[in-house]
Parts: structure tokens; sequence; C-alpha cells
């Protein structure tokens, strides 16, 4: 396979496309999308998410120390698009996307009812890296849609139909195709 030399690039693709929700539920929440998320930890369960100081999300998670990550499928690709590309301070992302805001059970930033799996989190830790700051969070309480686990109560990622980013193309995927193996089904090969 003959590769080509680039200069370092985030070129890490594809990426999940969430919802991450943040400020008061009382007090006009916001909604950023964001690409740049990931798990960091599984004891406590930690999250990560990457955002700009020049974001109005920044602010309201700088100050509040929470946020929900909001997952999302091709049924929301309007209105991924919509909060990633638009400022909490020009425009109520709720009233515009006609999202709905849910109250959350641990914190005040609320979730999104029309996402199928909804992660509260606490900041624990937060990082100056360059161009962006990486918000490290404890999940604290998690939320599923019912309509998404299959028969074992487990969740079925077909079913989910996960939006996902290919930033290098700037474009929003869906469609999981096949399974091509499992955790764990090569070892003692």
């Amino acid at each position: 396979m003959a590769k080509k030399s680039l200069m370092p690039t985030t070129l890490l693709t594809p990426l999940p496309a969430v919802l991450v929700a943040c400020g008061d539920i009382d007090d006009r929440p916001n909604i950023i999308t964001i690409a740049w998320c990931g798990i960091v930890c599984s004891k406590p369960p930690m999250i990560s998410v990457s955002i700009t100081e020049k974001r109005y999300s920044y602010e309201l998670i700088k100050k509040s120390g929470e946020f929900v990550v909001n997952m999302t499928g091709s049924n929301l690709v309007k209105e991924v698009d919509f909060c990633g590309n638009n400022s909490g301070r020009d425009f109520d992302k709720f009233k515009t996307t006609g999202l709905t805001p849910e109250p959350a059970q641990k914190i005040k930033a609320p979730l999104i009812k029309e996402s199928p799996i909804n992660l509260e989190c606490m900041v624990r830790q937060t990082l100056n890296l360059g161009s962006h700051y990486i918000f490290i969070a404890e999940i604290v309480a998690t939320h599923i849609d019912k309509s998404i686990l299959n028969s074992d109560g487990a969740l079925d990622v077909e079913k989910l139909d996960p939006l996902i980013y290919a930033a290098n193309a700037r474009q929003y995927w869906s469609g999981l195709s096949k399974v091509h193996g499992f955790y764990g089904y090569t070892k003692g090969k």
C-alpha cells in the first residue's frame, strides 16, 4: 500500500457527532455539536469533549462544571449541523431546532429528549491544549431509549444508527453495515 506523507493533522476519522447540552435547564441552556469526544476511563466512567475558548458553550461548561453528551442518529443530522454552525449567543438552539430539553437526574444541564442516549457528566479536570480546552468529565448518570435495546436489554447498535462525522471531508455519515468480529474473538489463536 503506497503512502503519502502529510503535515501533522487531526485525521482520526470518523468521529461521533454528538450534541452537548450545557447551562441550566431553567436559564436558556445551549447545545453545541462536538466531534472531538471520546471515552477516557471505564472506572469511574469518564468522557472528554474538546471545545475552543471562543465558543459560548465553553463559558457555560467552565462556569457550571457539567454537561450532557447526547448521542445522535441520522434523524438528527439537520439539528446537529445547525448546532455546530450557529452560536448560542445568537440563537436559542432548543427553540430554533425544535429539540426538547428534559431535566437530568443529577445535574442542571438538560437531556435532549430526541437523543437515544444521554450521558450526564460532571467535569473533573480541564486542560488547555492549545487551540482547544479538553473537559474531562465523570459520567454520573446514563439514559437510553428502550427502543434501541435488544431482547436481552443491551444496546442494539443497528437500532441506534449513530451519526458520525468525517472531519476531513466535512460530511455526516450513518449506517453501520456489518459486524466484522467481536471483542476477544482472536484470544488464544
